[in-house]
């Protein structure tokens, strides 16, 4: 395991995603409101370059969620993905030249702080290279369980704060779930190459659970405010990820009296995403509007 590379490449990953979703909202905000929903959208934003520019964005986010999950644990990588949202805003500042108000800066601080203390008292340790024998259909079986009753509570809902909110947690389970997936995919193909890569059923199972993720996501967006979509999505993936990272891999997370470092690194977070979730950019940015390829974990969570 080398941490430095994971943190650096899992930081990468989230500068990539979030200016991918900057640009492609740049390139959004260019075509008529009337192309909504119809195939001559991706036919006029296909002839922008910043669109392409994105999507170029979206495939080297891809390959450096890769390369981060090759490097380290579920554990340690994929809570690094709390930043994307203040990063986007951050870039959105600069790119779309907007000004950001004293809270942005002050949440993005919330958060960044929040996410080293979480991480400080974890102290995320190594598992295994290896998923047990057994394990995966336990997991799988638990995750689409919980994912199920999820859709069913939120179907059963009307628009608003528990809609949003169960549809932003069965999103954040499938996301946590793919980084799992092509996890594994990643060091089959360090193990084997291109051959033991494509021959995987977890290659394929990633792909699967990043097309479903990315449906409920955009569904949870629709359903109502950020305020309660978001930190569910959030901390969600990131909570789910370091129980799959416990289950399947073996890593060992610190407990004890560490826990109450850790809760208090969760409450910065959540803070921090709260006031985000409230700012008009960040519902320009991440709202229904958005584009379905803004998020590339959709393809390497």
């Amino acid at each position: 395991m080398n941490t430095v590379a994971a943190v650096l490449f899992a930081l990468l990953t989230t500068t990539c995603n979030a200016l991918a979703t900057v640009l492609q909202r740049k390139a959004a905000g260019r075509v008529p409101v009337e192309e909504g929903l119809r195939w001559t959208l991706i036919a006029r934003l296909a002839r922008q370059r910043v669109w392409l520019a994105g999507i170029a964005t979206v495939v080297a986010a891809a390959c450096f969620q890769a390369l981060a999950l090759s490097y380290g644990p579920l554990s340690v990588v994929q809570p690094v993905f709390v930043l994307e949202l203040p990063s986007a805003l951050l870039l959105a500042g600069v790119i779309l030249r907007r000004r950001l108000p004293a809270e942005v800066w002050r949440a993005a601080a919330c958060i960044t702080a929040g996410l080293g203390i979480a991480l400080w008292a974890a102290a995320p340790g190594a598992g295994h290279t290896a998923v047990p024998p057994g394990r995966w259909p336990l997991v799988l079986a638990c995750c689409l369980a919980v994912t199920a009753a999820l859709i069913a509570v939120a179907a059963a809902r009307a628009p608003g704060p528990v809609r949003a909110s169960c549809l932003a947690m069965a999103a954040a389970i499938c996301y946590a779930l793919t980084a799992a997936l092509l996890k594994t995919a990643v060091l089959r193909w360090d193990a084997a190459g291109a051959g033991g890569f494509f021959s995987a059923w977890q290659t394929y199972g990633f792909a699967a659970t990043g097309v479903t993720a990315l449906f409920l996501l955009q569904n949870a967006l629709q359903s109502g405010s950020l305020v309660f979509s978001q930190p569910a999505l959030t901390l969600g993936d990131a909570g789910t990820s370091v129980a799959l990272g416990v289950a399947l891999y073996r890593e060992r997370i610190r407990g004890g009296w560490w826990t109450v470092a850790e809760l208090a690194g969760v409450a910065l977070i959540l803070t921090g995403l709260i006031l985000l979730s409230r700012s008009s950019l960040a519902r320009e940015l991440t709202g229904a509007g958005a584009l379905p390829g803004q998020r590339a974990d959709a393809v390497r969570r």
